[in-house]
């Protein structure tokens, strides 16, 4: 069983001074670190990457050439989005689908804002990000492809039903990486993200 914990995590600054970015995973794993968190749109180190951004200033999205994204606020209020000048209010807990081609940017009408990033190569992996909300009775199983993030709230996690391992505490935005054999279950209160990548070809 695999746990990411968050706070083990290096914080990269982006180069525009906006924010900072921590990893949780990406495909391949052997893809250079600089290259996938340089903000930049030098995306050809991997296919698909899953982190989590602290935005404390407006400014321009960091463009991704041939990729999909997929950005959810966790903390804060509202992130107010431009997309190919639309604009998109986004709340907290609701995930939103934009092309990393667009000429993005986004605004803090209510204050500082942390944000879920799922982006994926298009042609070769599709990434979901659905929140649902914990129960301590009905634990919620986590297969491959699959990471769960703990958002808020109190969690265990433990390898699968029948398995006698003392279930293990999460904190808050650590995430455990899901697996078809000893499947990992989180137990708690509070809300959890569900990051699905599926290959597409």
């Amino acid at each position: 069983m695999e746990i990411i914990r968050y706070a083990e995590l290096k914080a990269h600054p982006w180069r525009n001074g906006g924010g900072v970015t921590r990893e949780l995973a990406r495909h391949p794993r052997t893809a250079s670190a600089r290259t996938a968190l340089q903000n930049t749109a030098d995306d050809s180190g991997w296919d698909w990457r899953v982190s989590i951004a602290e935005v404390s200033k407006a400014g321009a999205f960091s463009a991704f050439a041939g990729m999909d994204r997929v950005l959810t606020v966790i903390d804060g209020e509202l992130l107010l989005l431009t997309v190919d000048g639309a604009e998109h209010p986004l709340e907290k807990y609701r995930p939103f689908r934009f092309s990393g081609d667009a000429d993005s940017a986004g605004a803090l009408p209510t204050g500082d804002i942390r944000d879920l990033n799922v982006i994926t190569r298009n042609g070769a992996f599709k990434g979901y990000t659905s929140i649902i909300e914990l129960s301590k009775k009905r634990a919620h199983p986590l297969f491959a492809s699959q990471f769960g993030i703990l958002l808020q709230g109190q969690a265990t996690v433990s390898p699968g039903t029948g398995t006698e391992t003392v279930p293990v505490e999460l904190n808050r935005y650590d995430a455990v990486v899901g697996s078809d054999t000893a499947t990992p279950e989180i137990l708690g209160r509070g809300f959890l993200a569900v990051v699905s990548i599926d290959a597409t070809v």
